[in-house]
């Protein structure tokens, strides 16, 4: 049976987990709350209080890398606030701390297409990273800090928005008036394509790579949240009048490379 262990089993980070364990893998996972072992343990996942700073990592961190050779980090920045503390700090403690003393061989690195900033043109792996926000600007430095170690191979997976689970954009939008970018393209992900794309990625062993996860399905932002608050029977969002443009997510490599078929084509 292999093993694999998870840093961050969160919105996505504990269903997949749960995927794994129903596909006969063995599970570590990490979470920063003691409240949620018991969820964890209940399906399964052999779980870690785990927690990093710039400067340390507390907890079991060698118990919960032990015999895997695989490692999803699935935690995001968290750079909002007054004080926030550098992400690429934190994960550069952890990798050298951690991760360079372990078994680990294959890094899975979640980051996000806010990597390439908001210019409007049609965006492949091979375009230049452009980031405009400060979280996106943490995750690039993190992924070429990671793409530059030799003990491990790391591939980099780019997702766009994350929606499924609890998490419903319409919902945030709905009833809100003079939204933005009435005309810019929508890049969304569904929960169920992030895992079944992570899986894809370890059991074809895409490892040295770097790849990007967005439906390819584009409406405006006005089309689908206008659809989707009707659908829901929600107050409409109302746009502002203009001829924004935006970004659009090209995932081929994706489907070519990986033979992906997504699961939630329309979203």
């Amino acid at each position: 049976m292999s093993q694999i262990s998870i840093l961050g089993c969160g919105w996505l980070g504990l269903p997949f987990a749960e995927h794994l364990i129903q596909k006969g893998f063995s599970v570590k996972g990490s979470t920063t709350s003691p409240n949620r072992v018991g969820e964890l343990e209940s399906v399964e996942i052999e779980a870690f209080i785990i927690e990093l700073s710039p400067e340390e990592v507390t907890g079991d961190y060698e118990a919960f890398l032990q015999n895997s050779t695989t490692l999803i980090i699935d935690i995001p920045p968290k750079l909002r606030g007054e004080n926030p503390v550098s992400f690429v700090e934190k994960m550069k403690t952890f990798i050298e701390k951690a991760v360079l003393n372990s078994t680990i061989e294959n890094v899975l690195f979640i980051s996000s297409t806010s990597v390439y900033g908001d210019e409007s043109i049609n965006i492949t792996e091979e375009t230049t990273e452009k980031p405009e926000t400060l979280s996106g600007k943490e995750l690039l430095e993190t992924e070429h800090f990671l793409q530059q170690q030799t003990a491990f191979k790391t591939t980099i997976l780019r997702f766009g928005g994350l929606i499924g689970g609890n998490r419903n954009p319409a919902k945030s939008l709905s009833g809100k008036t003079n939204i933005a970018t009435p005309n810019a393209p929508i890049n969304l992900i569904h929960q169920d394509d992030c895992i079944g794309i992570i899986t894809a990625i370890i059991e074809q062993n895409f490892w040295g790579k770097k790849i990007n996860a967005s439906t390819p399905f584009h409406p405006t932002r006005k089309e689908y949240y206008t659809a989707k608050a009707k659908q829901l029977s929600l107050p409409l969002p109302e746009f502002e009048e203009n001829n924004s443009s935006g970004k659009v997510i090209d995932s081929s490599k994706l489907i070519s490379e990986l033979g992906y078929h997504f699961i939630r084509p329309q979203l």
